[in-house]
């Protein structure tokens, strides 16, 4: 059985990732860093309160002999301000690859980014051109097995409160949305078994755009999976 490690997992998807992990039987262990508890309780899972994720020094050794990395930290555009959003979409990133490569070099990394991301780097917009220098320090890594995911408009499966008018339009639109353009959408929990199967198979692709992360939890659809 392997190990996980994941971020995020207080999040809408990182949650739902470490669902699937606790809920394998292909997984044996998950670690899970996050900065206050988030109330679950299972064998498999061995949460690290840690508060500085700019720094991981001082819990490197549960990097050690990991297979597989989620890293599903994020933030909402206008949720923080322009440099907290830089530190939590690159800082944040460059500083876990970092030790994740050095403590487990042979290991699958799956990143969530976002549709839009700018691997040129020159976009205007915030999210597309940090997401974009943070999928780019992540290839220079060279990882074994780096997947690089870009979805479209989430939609929450579990009612929440919506961080702005906009997703709250968003999900008032999803029934028609889906209809007109169901690869420009896709569920919660759809993302979250696409990443979690992706780190366990893995991929043809490197970068997996929304209508490739859709199919990828479609039954029987093995072409879009390798040998691991």
């Amino acid at each position: 059985m392997k190990t996980a490690i994941i971020t995020g997992a207080s999040g809408m998807i990182g949650g739902l990732v470490l669902q699937e992990c606790l809920n394998s039987d292909y997984i044996g262990k998950v670690i899970s860093i996050t900065r206050r508890p988030i109330g679950i309780k299972h064998d498999k899972l061995k949460e690290i309160i840690h508060h500085d994720f700019n720094n991981y020094s001082s819990i490197a050794a549960h990097f050690e002999n990991i297979d597989i990395a989620y890293f599903c930290i994020g933030v909402y555009t206008g949720a923080v301000s322009r440099d907290e959003f830089r530190t939590i979409t690159v800082d944040y990133t460059k500083a876990f690859a970092e030790m994740f490569k050095n403590k487990s070099p042979n290991a699958t990394f799956c990143f969530l980014s976002g549709a839009g991301a700018d691997q040129k780097e020159k976009s205007r917009m915030m999210f597309a051109k940090d997401k974009g220098v943070a999928e780019n320090f992540l290839i220079n890594l060279q990882f074994s097995q780096l997947y690089i995911f870009r979805p479209a408009y989430i939609y929450p499966v579990t009612p929440r409160k919506e961080p702005n008018f906009s997703y709250k339009l968003s999900r008032k639109l999803y029934p028609l949305l889906k209809r007109i353009m169901p690869d420009g959408v896709i569920p919660s929990t759809t993302l979250a078994k696409a990443i979690f199967l992706t780190g366990l198979k893995g991929h043809k692709s490197m970068i997996i755009e929304n209508k490739a992360i859709r199919r990828i939890v479609i039954p029987n659809d093995s072409q879009n999976f390798i040998n691991k």
